[in-house]
C-alpha cells in the first residue's frame, strides 16, 4: 500500500472513531445521566464509571492547557482547540442548568469558567500572539 492509502485508510479509520465520542456525547448532553442505563436512575456502578472517565479527561484538559504555558505567544491552534472543548462542556452544563435549575457552587464555578474566563483567556491569548507576529513588537 502507498503511503498516500495509507493515509486515507488512516484518515477513514478516525474518521469512524470519531462517531463514538460524537454520537455518545451528544445523546449526554441530551438525554443526561440515564443514557447510562437507558431507563430512570443509572445504576451507581454506571455512574461512577462515566464520572470518572468524564475527570479523567477533564484532568487530561488542564495538562493539555499546562503544555501552553511555555511559548503561549505560538501554540494559538492548541489553545483555541482546548478553549472550544471547555466551552462546549460549558455549553452543555448549561443546558442541565436550564433543564434542572442551578447546580452547586462549585458547578456555578465551572460555568463561570467554562462560558466566562476561558473565552476571555483566548481572546487575549489571540492578542499576545498577534503581538508577537508583528514585526518590531515590543517583547
Amino acid at each position: 500500500m502507498s503511503p498516500a492509502g495509507e493515509k486515507r485508510l488512516l484518515q477513514a479509520a478516525a474518521a469512524i472513531a470519531c462517531l463514538v465520542p460524537i454520537g455518545m456525547g451528544a445523546a449526554s448532553i441530551v438525554i443526561g445521566p440515564a443514557i447510562l442505563s437507558g431507563i430512570g436512575d443509572p445504576p451507581v456502578r454506571d455512574l461512577d464509571s462515566h464520572f470518572r472517565y468524564l475527570s479523567g479527561i477533564f484532568f487530561m484538559l488542564g495538562l493539555a492547557f499546562a503544555s501552553c504555558v511555555p511559548g503561549i505567544e505560538a501554540k494559538t491552534a492548541r489553545f483555541r482547540l482546548l478553549g472550544a472543548m471547555v466551552v462546549t462542556g460549558g455549553l452543555a452544563r448549561a443546558w442541565s442548568t436550564a433543564e434542572y435549575g442551578l447546580p452547586s457552587a462549585g458547578h456555578r464555578f465551572g460555568l463561570v469558567m467554562e462560558l466566562g474566563v476561558v473565552p476571555l483567556l483566548m481572546i487575549w491569548q489571540a492578542r499576545v500572539a498577534r503581538r508577537f507576529a508583528q514585526p518590531g513588537r515590543d517583547a
